[in-house]
């Protein structure tokens, strides 16, 4: 398999559940632009994965009954090649010699695992945020595998906010005088670059009012004050500061400029001259598509403009949930979201 000047990448994934005797009960999940494989604990690794409410035994993507298949993403620095990887022929760090990215791509090298599990079809392709773009962009590419979609919190093509935004952040990051063009050094990395951008970020994944009922204007404890004089002063500030230091011990930098690029450049009007006729080429005849009416970077209207061009010929599914959480919904609304997904698969096992 090739990808650009790519010959033969890694695609790290994790499997939940087992096929059955038919071989279709398999899900292929994708990831948004941050997460691993690691959706759910496993006996392998028992640790919290970051959809752990929602993919295990009896829980709404019941691997009593499926096959869970999770990729990292294409380009990542989770296992799967990005630009943190080992260019075999110049046995250096790929850094920017990587080459362009594409939410296709990442849709391909999951195909690739599909493939090399000996599957010829599958129940369903699911994936969040940057994951539902690509579940859109796998439907279209191998419409005969996958009867089911759910697309969360996706988009068929980027917004131009959402675009400013993330070439903000890569522009915060690229600053840095630590990037170094991409050179940096191992224990080197721009972090004070990732820092901001993933504190930008976490605005775009929450909503105001979250934060506004989360922590409103409490100001953190006296023991915690610092000398600084325009160092934190409120909850809502540490809040920021404890995510992107979390954010920044795990990440690559250039991978992560590769993917944000590539949800950038998605277009499903790639596919057939517009949006709608790209749509057109999705091959599932079951889809559920779910956004947020406080998402700021991915707003509700583009999943309904998903949900009305795949109506005419397939049974479609939509729902606008009035989640506090923004963006990040998904990930922690389990009153909304689990019974939706639940009854989904349930009603679409036969």
């Amino acid at each position: 398999m090739r990808y650009g000047n790519l010959l033969n990448p890694s695609v790290a994934y994790e499997t939940w559940g087992r096929l059955n005797s038919r071989q279709d009960n398999g899900i292929l999940m994708f990831t948004g632009l941050s997460p691993s494989a690691h959706a759910a604990a496993s006996p392998d690794d028992p640790s919290p994965g970051w959809w752990e409410q929602m993919l295990g035994p009896g829980k709404p993507i019941d691997t009593d009954r499926y096959f869970v298949i999770c990729v990292s993403s294409l380009g990542s620095c989770f296992g799967s090649t990005g630009a943190a990887s080992i260019d075999p022929l110049s046995k250096d760090l790929y850094r920017l010699s990587f080459p362009r990215l594409s939410i296709e791509d990442i849709a391909r090298a999951g195909h690739s695992v599909v493939e090399s599990l000996g599957l010829s079809r599958l129940h369903a392709v699911v994936g969040a945020s940057m994951g539902g773009m690509t579940s859109i962009a796998y439907s279209i590419l191998y419409p005969q595998i996958a009867a089911n979609l759910v697309t969360i919190s996706g988009s068929a093509r980027a917004a131009p906010f959402a675009i400013a935004l993330r070439s903000l952040q890569r522009e915060i990051i690229t600053s840095d005088p630590a990037w170094k063009q991409g050179h940096y050094a191992k224990g080197k990395a721009p972090i004070t670059g990732m820092r901001l951008a993933r504190k930008l970020g976490m605005l775009t994944y929450r909503s105001a009012a979250e934060l506004e009922q989360r922590f409103g204007r409490e100001v953190i404890s006296e023991d915690r004050l610092t000398a600084a004089q325009f160092d934190h002063d409120f909850e809502v500030e540490s809040y920021l500061q404890a995510q992107a230091s979390k954010f920044v011990g795990g990440f690559d930098a250039n991978c992560y400029l590769y993917l944000s690029r590539a949800m950038d450049i998605f277009d499903v009007a790639d596919h057939g001259g517009s949006v709608e006729a790209g749509l057109a080429k999705v091959g599932a005849r079951r889809v559920l598509v779910i956004g947020i009416q406080t998402d700021l970077l991915f707003p509700l209207a583009q999943q309904q403009l998903i949900a009305d061009n795949l109506r005419d010929e397939r049974e479609v599914q939509f729902f606008g949930f009035p989640s506090l959480q923004g963006h990040d919904a998904f990930l922690v609304d389990m009153d909304r979201f689990q019974p939706v997904i639940r009854d989904f698969f349930d009603s679409g096992s036969g």
